[in-house]
């Protein structure tokens, strides 16, 4: 692929903050699609989950004929960025999920849901983010955490202060990447540039 490789890549936009998303992406400079059917899942190079309710989220893909597809998509090396419930979604193991939790899978960690509490629990720190010179401010919201990540997953970020600190909230296995925060919040992009630039090295 050259320089001028202009990637499309989707936002599940079943929940969640699609039109954030959507603009980071288009910031960076991919071209960045709402993807709600099959079809427009096929047009895509990689797809970026958003965060929301995870067992919601999984009820939406299965009712939009959505859930299959996004697995063989995945399965079969398509780059995906789960933010949140993303991250839920990606991950091959849930710990204190519904019993109809589904998920996406791909990613070999255990991940906890609503691990740091509930709403009123969500909070703001910085993070020290592999591959990046100064710290991403990250906001956590009924957020996950990876309690256990696999040989081949890269662990990209921990919390460093409080009672959660050493906690996993940010990992990269492959093509695909999860954060336990919301980086579409707050105008910081660096992110996004980083899984644009596995989705155009393919």
């Amino acid at each position: 692929m050259t320089g001028r490789f202009r990637p499309t890549v989707g936002v599940l936009a079943l929940q969640g903050d699609v039109r954030e998303h959507l603009h980071a992406l288009e910031a960076v400079g991919v071209r960045a699609l709402p993807v709600r059917r099959p079809p427009e899942l096929a047009a895509c190079d990689g797809l970026v989950i958003p965060g929301g309710e995870s067992t919601t989220m999984s009820k939406l893909a299965v009712a939009f004929e959505l859930l299959e597809p996004l697995r063989d998509r995945v399965k079969t090396g398509m780059p995906a960025f789960g933010t949140c419930a993303g991250m839920i979604l990606l991950a091959d193991r849930v710990t204190d999920g519904r019993p109809d939790q589904e998920t996406v899978g791909g990613l070999d960690v255990t991940v906890r849901r609503n691990a740091f509490g509930r709403q009123v629990d969500s909070f703001e720190t910085d993070l020290d983010v592999v591959g990046l010179a100064e710290p991403v401010h990250a906001v956590f919201i009924r957020a996950p955490w990876v309690e256990q990540a696999g040989a081949d997953v890269e662990v990209l970020a921990r919390v460093a202060v409080g009672p959660a600190a050493g906690r996993i909230v940010a990992v990269r296995q492959g093509r695909l990447m999860a954060t336990a925060f919301h980086p579409e919040v707050g105008g910081d992009t660096r992110l996004h540039e980083m899984f644009a630039g596995v989705v155009r090295t393919g």
